[in-house]
């Protein structure tokens, strides 16, 4: 199976797919603090909710300014930030935010945020190329607009 991402219209979706959204703006506007509420109003269940929410993003209207935040777990080996960033920059993505924790037990989590309005890859290949990296643990796609 493929871990292409494609732009599909919502009318040809079932409905569990937006409510999933609307769970992610409940929670992301503070409306509602509990998931457990929050699939409640929206009329799915929980478990159909955890399934999806990894997989379900929001395309802003404006396409031209995308951004994506990646999660990732890195061991702690000197140079393996820089060399990620290195390779976003070379497909022409542009660094907006780097948040990183202390390295605990050999590995630090870290999460860049980037816009990938002038890539020249697609958003995929350059995952799999981050994530095929030396010391790259992890690497999870946590946001998309």
């Amino acid at each position: 199976m493929s871990n292409r991402f494609l732009m599909i219209h919502t009318s040809v979706l079932p409905d569990v797919f937006e409510k999933v959204i609307e769970v992610k703006e409940l929670m992301k506007t503070g409306k509602i603090k509990e998931i457990t509420e929050a699939v409640k109003v929206v009329g799915i269940s929980r478990s159909t909710y955890y399934k999806y929410k990894d997989y379900v993003f929001v395309v802003s209207q404006t396409m031209n300014n995308l951004k994506v935040i990646i999660s990732l777990t890195l061991d702690h080996e000197p140079g393996t930030l820089s060399k990620i960033l290195d390779k976003i920059a070379y497909y022409k993505g542009n660094i907006l935010t780097i948040n990183q924790e202390i390295p605990i037990n050999n590995s630090a989590n870290v999460n860049i945020t980037f816009d990938i309005s002038n890539l020249n890859i697609e958003l995929n290949d350059l995952l799999e190329k981050i994530k095929s990296m030396e010391h790259v643990i992890k690497l999870e796609l946590i946001a998309m607009d």
